[in-house]
Parts: structure tokens; sequence; C-alpha cells
């Protein structure tokens, strides 16, 4: 992907528990999309929400004061307002006086927000979960809980066929939990009772479903427990769970019935276990799950599969559609197995450096791809630079970390496990899912020698490519490792001194230094790089003053 401030855009969802803010860098060429930061907020904005039916001054305040802080973030990654959307969702919906906050909001911030009706609310979210899962084909079932409604939706090939939104939510059926002494059999029954007075069982099941789909982050949190065996022995050490791991994001009524029996225990030691494993979510994830109980009980769910992406990710394929003319979001299965398996296994912080270590790679890849145009044939002939080359790269970049679940040390070759044995990067063929296991196994530490073990069953060519591909890996690994960085608006060239990359920005302009440790790895690195191009690169760091400085 060509890092530019004009291919970076932005979705803000208004939650009624959590403001969250989703920054992505797109590809129009490719039809795909890479989130390059994330920043979510617990305003609360339901909180008391169901005894006044009106956002508190506390509320008012925390909403300001969260989407100010996001207006400067965006301000200071370049995101106009044209590549912004901000939706707001059921507590906006409800409140009495939440027109006062829309003209507060746009007064302080600038940022026009639009209220989703809970059917524009369901059609997002079914947009988002196709930009995680392959089901394009499949009649889907979305059910996402939210902290005041949840939204229903069937869709198949990108249309929605069904779409409705309920007003339970964990927020709302928390208070009432808490309130009057209410046991869970009394949400149990209310839960019942709205979807039975909704006529929503016998709609559903008249327009059928192939596929079941959760996208919230209380249905995350769920399979996450599920993951883990949050209740129960699971007989195995965590390093088998993970490097042997063939899950891939789903789990039965019967493990959601296991989670929901553990949760409903009462007792000190159950709320600091549940405290320690769920944390933030810990106050919402029983009425949650009693919540994700009755509507497996009631619409007769056997197996949810779990989307990683959801409202957020909606709006953005909207607004990349509207942008780009023919983008086609729906067209790379490969790339969203991918994202998948490094969603599994990396927390925010992996992820935004993986992203990272992605969009530098990138940019050396295309540079290298734009000199090749001139080179002499010999040169081209040695090279392959082609687009499956490319896109083995950016998979070895988003999972060069994921063993880092398991441990730190040795973690290349956990993360060679885990891709090798999990069976979950789809569309690709054998050959290029163990180029992407070897790239990741070899990101670090000694660079292999043609005759190492992990090579023998690989052909020439493929040994070919690994060490064009390996070398650009490696430094784009190091680079992110230091946070004075900015990796926005980079810049790789040639001429007849060699290659150079310039990274434009640092957030140090007073006394910029990449680190001992970097310049020392970058040092070794820049042999290889010699070694494998024939001609040395220079990385150039440009701090916010004139000067530079060279490794």
């Amino acid at each position: 992907m060509a890092v530019s401030p004009s291919n970076l855009f932005a979705s803000i969802d208004m939650g009624t528990n959590s403001f969250k803010m989703l920054i992505i860098q797109a590809d129009p060429s490719s039809g795909k999309f890479l989130a390059v930061d994330r920043h979510k907020n617990p305003v609360c904005l339901g909180r008391d929400f169901s005894i006044s039916n009106s956002i508190s001054p506390e509320s008012h305040c925390r909403a300001l004061n969260c989407l100010k802080d996001f207006s400067q973030i965006l301000k200071s990654n370049k995101i106009s307002p044209s590549q912004t959307r901000c939706v707001a969702t059921a507590a906006m919906r409800e409140a009495s006086n939440s027109v006062e906050l829309l003209s507060a909001i746009n007064e302080s911030t600038g940022l026009e927000v639009s209220v989703l009706s809970g059917e524009e609310e369901a059609r997002f979210i079914y947009q988002g979960m196709l930009q995680f899962l392959n089901l394009f084909n499949k009649r889907v079932l979305v059910i996402d809980i939210g902290g005041g409604s949840t939204e229903f939706v069937i869709g198949e090939k990108g249309a929605v066929i069904f779409g409705v939104s309920l007003k339970l939510g964990h927020v709302g059926l928390t208070q009432k939990l808490c309130n009057n002494g209410n046991k869970v059999s009394d949400v149990r029954d209310f839960v019942k009772l709205v979807i039975k007075e909704s006529g929503l069982v016998e709609k559903v099941k008249k327009i059928g479903f192939e596929v079941v789909v959760g996208t919230s982050g209380t249905v995350r949190a769920v399979e996450k427990a599920v993951f883990y065996g949050y209740g129960r022995d699971l007989g195995c050490d965590y390093e088998d769970l993970f490097s042997n791991c063939k899950r891939d994001w789903k789990f039965s009524d019967g493990e959601l019935k296991s989670v929901v029996e553990s949760l409903c225990m009462e007792g000190e030691s159950e709320k600091s276990r549940r405290d320690g494993f769920f944390k933030r979510r810990s106050e919402f994830i029983v009425a949650g799950a009693v919540l994700l109980d009755e509507i497996f009980g009631m619409l007769g769910v056997e197996e949810m599969e779990v989307s990683g992406y959801a409202l957020a990710e909606g709006v953005i394929a909207e607004t990349l559609g509207r942008v780009f003319q023919g983008y086609d979001l729906n067209a790379n299965a490969r790339w969203l197995s991918v994202v998948r398996l490094a969603t599994r296994f990396s927390d925010k912080k992996r992820m935004k450096a993986a992203t990272q270590c992605a969009r530098i790679a990138n940019v050396m890849f295309e540079g290298l791809r734009k000199w090749l145009l001139i080179a002499d044939d010999q040169v081209k002939f040695s090279l392959c630079l082609d687009e499956k080359s490319l896109e083995c790269l950016e998979a070895a970049c988003l999972l060069h970390n994921i063993g880092l679940s398991v441990g730190k040390k040795g973690y290349h070759k956990q993360t060679y496990r885990i891709i090798l044995n999990g069976n979950c990067l789809q569309g690709l063929s054998a050959e290029e899912v163990k180029l992407i296991a070897l790239l990741t196994r070899h990101h670090r530490k000694k660079f292999p020698e043609s005759e190492h073990s992990n090579m023998d069953d690989i052909s020439e060519e493929i040994k070919k490519r690994f060490r064009i591909l390996c070398v650009i890996l490696r430094i784009s690994v190091i680079l992110p490792k230091n946070d004075s960085l900015n990796f926005q608006d980079m810049e790789f060239s040639h001429s007849h001194e060699g290659f150079k990359l310039v990274i434009r920005e640092a957030t140090d302009p007073i006394a910029f230094s990449v680190g001992e440790e970097i310049e020392k790895s970058l040092k070794k690195e820049l042999s290889l790089f010699k070694t494998v191009f024939q001609q040395q690169l220079l990385v150039e760091v440009l701090p916010c003053t004139s000067e530079s400085s060279n490794i």
C-alpha cells in the first residue's frame, strides 16, 4: 500500500458504552485496507440513561472531551473532515437531549455526527463483517450486542435482506440486574419477553440463514473466554494451545453455556477472577453473555462465527466505496484470512507495530519495483517483485510477531509453527503459506543459508524470492521499535549512489537519535541488503527541524 495522508481515512463510533476511532490506510488498487491505529474511550454515554431518558451532564462532558482528543489525533495525522465519518448509535437515538450534544460537538470539534437508525446500524455491521470473514456468497445472520441495543441483520451477496434493532444492550441489562435486587433469571425473562414481542424469531426462521456471526465486543469476549478455557481445565499448556491452534474465531452453544455458567457463579473469588480476565468489560459481561445465551436458545443457534470487524469497518467500507470508483472490498479473501490470523494472536500494541512494519515494507517494495522498470535485463531476471511476492511480504509483516502470544523466548519459531499448523490462511497455496512462515521464522536472529533445514522442501525459485523479501522484512521490523519515528510520509528512491529510504518526521525535533540498539541492528541488515541487491541502502531520518540524521 502506498503510504500517503490522502489514503488515510477514519471512522468514529459513538456507542452507548464506549467511543471508538479507527484509522485505516486504503489501497485503491487492490481492494483492501489496513488498520493503522485504534482508539477507545469508555465514555459510558448510557450510564443512568434509563432513569432520566437523557444524557447526563457528566456524560455530556466526557463525550465532548473524548471527541476533542479524537479531533486532535485526526489533525496530527492530517486526516481531513472529508476523510472522516462520525456516527452515533442507540444512546443518541433515544436521548431526549441528543440535539444539544450534537450541536456542542460540532461547535467544539467541527465534526458532523450522523445518528444512525437501527436499520442503518445493522447494515454497517453487516458490511463490516464482510471485511473480516469470507462469507459474501452465504446467507448470514449477524448479531451485534451493543451497550444500548442489539442489532440483527440477515444479508447475502452484500445486500441486506432483513434488519432490526431491539432495545436489549449489556449496559441497560446490567443496570436492570443491579437494581431492585433482580436476579439473572429476571434478566432472562425480560430478554425472552422483548424478543417474543418483537416477532424476531418468526421473521428470522421465515427468511432462514446458513451461518451465524457475532460482531460485538461482548461476543469477542465470550469467544476469548472459550478459547482460553475460562471456567474449565483445558488439560494442556498454553504453548500447545497457541502453536497447534486450529480454532478460527467460533464457538458452540455448549461452549457458550459453559462460560455463562461460570460467569453466573456468586462469590468474591469468582468476581475477582472475572475482573482479572475481562478487565473493563467485567462490569457488563454477565448481562451480555446471558443475553447471548437467550438469543442462541430462541433462534436455535448451534454455532457462532466471530468477526473482529463490525460497525466501524462497515462505515469505512462505505466511505471507500464512495471515494474510490470501482473499489471492491469483497475481492480479497486471501487478505481477510491473514488479517483474521493476525488479530487472533495480537493485541492492539502488537497489531500497531505489525501495521507499521507492513507500511515500511510496502514503500521499499514499491520503490524497488519502480527501479526495476529502468534496470537492465539481468537484474530483472534475478529479482522477483510481482504482486504475489508483495502479498506474501505484507502477510509476513502482519504475522511476524504473533508468536509473542506464547512468550518472548523464541517467539519467531512459535510464529512459524502457528502459521504452518493452524490451517488458517485460506486461498493461499501450500508454497505461499510456507514462504510466509519462513519469512516470519527468519525475520530476526541469524540469516539462514540455502542449506538450512527449513529450506529443504522448497524450490530454488522460492529460495530466491525468500532472500529478497526477508531482507525487506528484517529492516521493516526494526524501524518501528523507535517510537520517535513517524511512518506516514516515507519515500524510497534510487540514484547512482544507491537506494535511500527517507522518513520525513520525528516526534522529537530537539535531539533526534535512532538509538544505539536500532542503529547496530540496521548495520547488519543493511549489509544483507547490499549483498542481495548489489547496492547500498541509506536510511535517512529528517526530524521536525532542518537537520537530518543518517545511518
